[in-house]
């Protein structure tokens, strides 16, 4: 497939990109405000958010044939899925469950802004995601022991400045789109 289908594709479904950064965002902020949550609540929320963005990427990856978006949407399923289906999981199995997700999601961000960077202008913005994304994930690895809120507040700004830059992200992409339509209608 090539780069372009793949960003005709992302920018026809750009409100599924806007809708990942909405559902982050609301994520971080219920992080944030309510960080008295118990270790459960939080390992409930993790996992409804990764099912859930996982399979939006699925569909994305699917309808552009675009593989990556496949993988990682299978990886934040299987998160979503491992998660329900053992709540009772320790805060340092969930810890290192969350650091690898979001190292490997944020390598295949940075791939596919990499692989699109002569398509897309502001495609350093799907990087930042991406690379915010790995520090998470080295973070959570490297410093193990600061304690659920920290963790907790972690995971909430990361999820507030991520869904951020999806949102801009989606609004880039239906400018793409909207441009594209308007060159494909012009005589």
């Amino acid at each position: 497939m090539s780069p372009f289908s793949a960003v005709r594709t992302l920018a026809e479904h750009w409100w599924v990109v806007l809708l990942r950064g909405i559902l982050a965002i609301l994520f971080g902020v219920l992080a944030w405000t309510r960080p008295g949550l118990t270790v459960a609540v939080l390992v409930l929320f993790f996992g409804a958010y990764a099912l859930v963005d996982g399979i939006f990427e699925v569909i994305a990856g699917l309808r552009g044939k675009w593989w990556g978006l496949v993988f990682t949407g299978v990886l934040g399923i299987a998160a979503g899925v491992v998660t329900f289906m053992w709540p009772h999981i320790t805060a340092l199995a969930l810890l290192w469950l969350i650091a690898f997700w979001a190292i490997v999601v944020g390598i295949m961000q940075i791939s596919a802004a990499i692989r699109l960077r002569r398509e897309v202008q502001g495609e350093w913005l799907w990087i930042v995601s991406g690379i915010l994304s790995v520090l998470l994930g080295i973070i959570l690895i490297a410093r193990p022991g600061p304690g659920a809120l920290s963790l907790i507040w972690v995971i909430g700004l990361f999820a507030i400045m991520w869904g951020f830059l999806l949102c801009i992200l989606a609004f880039k992409l239906k400018g793409i789109g909207s441009r594209a339509a308007l060159a494909t209608t012009a005589p």
